[in-house]
C-alpha cells in the first residue's frame, strides 16, 4: 500500500475535501442523488442478491455501516473477500461523486488485515487522496463498527468519465444542473 493511506479520512485538508461553497459538515444521503431506482450490484435496490448498501456522502468522502450477512460467506463463517472488495470500491467511487467526478475503476488494489465475520458489524469509509483531470486516486478502509479495528485498506484509480457519459449519469442520478440538461 502506499503512503497515501496515511491520509485517514479526518486528517484530510478541509481546504481540499470541501467545494466552494459547501456547507461544512453537511452530509448527503445516497438516496439524494437517485431519481430512479437501478440495479447496481452495491448499491442498486432492484437487484435481489445485491448488497443494498445504504450510502452517506460528504464532499470528498463516502460511508457505509451494514452487518454483513450469511449469504456473503466465503469460508465458513468469514465474509468472501471479493464482496469486501466490492463495498471497498463503491465508497470510493462515489467519494468522488461528491466533488462532480464521476469514472470508472482502472485499478484496486486491496490488504485484508483480518478476517470479517458473518453477523459483524462493520463501516466502510472511502475518500479521494489526489484529484486530476482525468485520473482520480482515491484510499478507503474497512473497519469494526464496534472497536474501530482496521480489517481491509484500500487504493484505487478511477478515469474520468467523457463530460458527455458524465452528463447522462448526472441526470440518471438526479444530480444535473442547468448547464448539465
Amino acid at each position: 500500500m502506499s503512503d497515501r493511506l496515511a491520509e485517514r479520512p479526518d486528517e484530510i485538508d478541509e481546504r481540499t475535501a470541501r467545494p466552494e461553497g459547501s456547507v461544512r459538515g453537511a452530509i448527503l444521503r445516497y438516496e439524494d442523488f437517485r431519481i430512479r431506482p437501478h440495479n447496481c450490484f452495491a448499491c442498486g435496490e432492484l437487484n435481489e442478491i445485491g448488497l443494498h448498501l445504504k450510502l452517506n456522502l460528504e464532499p470528498g468522502r463516502c460511508w457505509t455501516e451494514m452487518t454483513m450477512p450469511r449469504r456473503v460467506e466465503g469460508w465458513e463463517g468469514i465474509i468472501h473477500g471479493g464482496i469486501l472488495c466490492t463495498i471497498l470500491d463503491e465508497v470510493m467511487a462515489w467519494s468522488l461523486v461528491s466533488k462532480d467526478n464521476w469514472g470508472v475503476t482502472a485499478r484496486l488494489n486491496v490488504t485484508f488485515r483480518k478476517p470479517v465475520n458473518v453477523g459483524q458489524a462493520i463501516r466502510a469509509e472511502g475518500w479521494i487522496t489526489e484529484d486530476r483531470r482525468r485520473l482520480q486516486a482515491t484510499a478507503g478502509r474497512i473497519v469494526d463498527a464496534a472497536s474501530g479495528e482496521e480489517l481491509a485498506l484500500a487504493e484505487a484509480t478511477y478515469v474520468a468519465a467523457t463530460e458527455a457519459r458524465k452528463r447522462e449519469l448526472k441526470r440518471n442520478y438526479g444530480v444535473a444542473t442547468e448547464d448539465d440538461r
